[in-house]
């Protein structure tokens, strides 16, 4: 239910995201030796669908590096992945990660769609485990993946993570399935994000000074 969430939330922030639907399965063994079972899952859109409803096509078989693709929104990305505490991704091992490309514009830069969430901080699953080359101790520890960017790209990426915070929250205390205990765990996860962006020494120190420059 907290990945389903998250899915949620990053469709507030872009239509290039994948679209999911909360379902309720029941698990019956053909053979009657298991009793029969009921458990939340969400299916997920279709790539191509994402991409005909964008205008644009998947990016097949073919590596490209963060700095190649649209750099805005690459921007936002990063900084989604480290809201979410999201280490599990690579865009240039097309690892959890989608390209998808203008039809109209084959020459344009490619969009990256993020997807599968649940090694996040923000899901915190029991089965987690960093990589030990992040040099993190556990899945909760948020480190910033991405690109070095100018103070003033930074500063407008994070107006748009103003602007969305109630709307997340929202989806989180409006989720009637998920326990109490779990929607406390991760707004308090959250507030600890909206303390940094909101403090201009952290904002410089993590997203531009320590970020990635090659």
């Amino acid at each position: 239910i907290k990945e389903y969430l998250i899915y949620k939330m990053y469709n507030l922030f872009t239509d290039k995201s994948f679209r999911v639907r909360l379902v309720n399965i029941t698990y019956e063994d053909s053979k009657k030796k298991k009793q029969t079972s009921n458990q939340y899952a969400f299916f997920i859109e279709n790539i191509d669908a994402l991409a005909k409803r964008n205008k644009c096509k998947e990016l097949n078989n073919v590596k490209v590096s963060m700095e190649s693709t649209n750099r805005e929104h690459m921007t936002m990305i990063a900084l989604f992945q480290y809201m979410i505490g999201n280490t599990d991704w690579s865009v240039m091992n097309n690892h959890n990660v989608k390209e998808i490309i203008s039809k109209k514009d084959s020459a344009s830069r490619p969009f990256v769609v993020p997807y599968d969430f649940d090694y996040s901080g923000l899901v915190n699953a029991e089965y987690a485990i960093p990589s030990e080359a992040l040099g993190i101790e556990k899945v909760t520890d948020r480190i910033y993946r991405g690109y070095t960017r100018t103070p003033e790209e930074i500063k407008n990426a994070l107006k748009l993570f103003q602007e969305k915070k109630d709307s997340v929250y929202m989806l989180i205390n409006n989720c009637d399935i998920l326990e109490n205990s779990n929607k406390k765990e991760m707004v308090n996860y959250l507030d600890k994000f909206y303390d940094i962006i909101n403090n201009k020494n952290q904002v410089e120190f993590i997203f531009i000074r320590n970020a990635v420059t090659q």
